[in-house]
This record gives C-alpha cells, structure tokens and sequence, in this order.
C-alpha cells in the first residue's frame, strides 16, 4: 500500500498525533490550552493573499502563559496595500522566514491547542490554504471565535446593564472590557489583546454556566 503523502511528513505526523487523545466538548475550560491567535496577511482574501505574521499566546488555567508564546515574520515577495496596516515591507521581512518553515514551527508548538481569535474564520482560513498548498492538509484544530462568545453571552444576559452590542471589532471589545490596545495591527500585539479579552469572556461563560469546551466553541446564529 503507498504511504500516504501528507502522513509521510514527519511534522504532519507529529501534529496529527496529538489529536489522538485531545480535549473533548466536556472538557473543562479551565483545563484546556487556548491558543490565542493572529496573523497579518497580504490583503483581505485568505485564498489568494498571503500570510506576513504570525503571532499566538497560550491561555490555561484561567491565565496568560507568556513563555507558552510564538511570533513569527515571513518573507514577503512584494509590499501591498495592506502595508499601511500591518506595518511590514518587503524590505523588512528579508530576514524572515520562509512560509513552510514558518508553518513547521507553527504547528509544531500549536499541536493540538484550541484555537481563539477575533473574527477568527479569516486567519485559520489563511492558514488551512497556506498548508494546503504546501503538504495538502488542513488543520484539526477547534476553534472559537470571542465574538460569538460575546453574543451568547449577551444573549445570556451577561451585559445587561449596558447597551446592545452593535460594534463588531476587536477595538469595540477591548473599550467594553477596559483592555487598553497596546501594539494594534500587529500579530502578537492583537493576540495578547485578544487573550486579556478572552480571559474576562472566560470568567463570564463560568459564571453563566458555558464552562465546558463545547459550550464556549459553540457557533452563534442570530434568531429568526
């Protein structure tokens, strides 16, 4: 029987190995390994724009784990529009890394970590078409996005002394819940902000009974 290409990659293997005994929907959320993540990409489309940044904090045990923490640069063959954004020219990414190198070392410390990000469809995306281009697999992450979390928790009353949600940003977020946005736009910076956010939704889903894993990764759908 031919070996399957994508198992035959030992990093693959290695990844897809951790998933053999990973967290379930009963989990604990205490418990679990969040990991908090952002990217920078070359514009607004995952399946033709490409990754600049990645930046990734772990959160477990209700705390930030700093030295549980990944930031990387890639190289980036052309400045784009979005330079104005994220800061990063084609001259200053000369000295990252390569996008299949920097993906190894991604997944690599990611293993089977739950993946939390704001709007977070569009990073993982990037990154499922990054691999998919590289080695023809995607990743087996869970993920939850803190915006949906958000309205659920609204939906549960959790703010109900203030007014409805309408603002849909990161920003709009961080002012709800007094997290001063040091370092916007960047990888690592938003995925610190994005972790100081995640760690107040996480003590409101205890508080309003959404403390296991399926619960808090459960996808929000606006009423009819």
């Amino acid at each position: 029987m031919a070996e399957n290409p994508v198992t035959a990659v030992p990093f693959v293997t290695r990844y897809l190995e951790c998933f053999k005994a990973t967290w379930s929907d009963e989990a604990a959320i205490d418990g679990v390994r969040f990991v908090v993540l952002d990217s920078e990409t070359t514009g607004l489309d995952p399946f033709t724009d490409r990754i600049i940044t990645i930046g990734a904090v772990a959160v477990q045990n209700g705390e930030i784990v700093l030295d549980d923490s990944f930031d990387a640069l890639l190289k980036l063959s052309r400045n784009t529009e979005a330079v104005t954004v994220h800061g990063v020219t084609r001259d200053e990414s000369r000295g990252g890394m390569e996008e299949p190198d920097a993906l190894e070392l991604f997944l690599e410390y990611l293993k089977d970590g739950v993946i939390v990000g704001h709007h977070i469809g569009h990073d993982i995306t990037a990154l499922n078409v990054a691999c998919e281009r590289h080695w023809g697999f995607q990743m087996s992450n869970r993920s939850l996005d803190t915006m949906e979390l958000t309205l659920h928790l609204e939906k549960a009353g959790a703010f109900s002394d203030r007014p409805k949600i309408r603002q849909f940003t990161l920003d709009a977020l961080c002012n709800m819940f007094g997290v001063i946005p040091h370092g916007r736009h960047t990888a690592s910076g938003d995925a610190f902000i994005t972790a100081l956010v995640f760690l107040r939704l996480q003590r409101l889903a205890l508080k309003y009974g959404r403390n296991q894993l399926g619960l808090v990764c459960e996808p929000f759908e606006e009423p009819e």
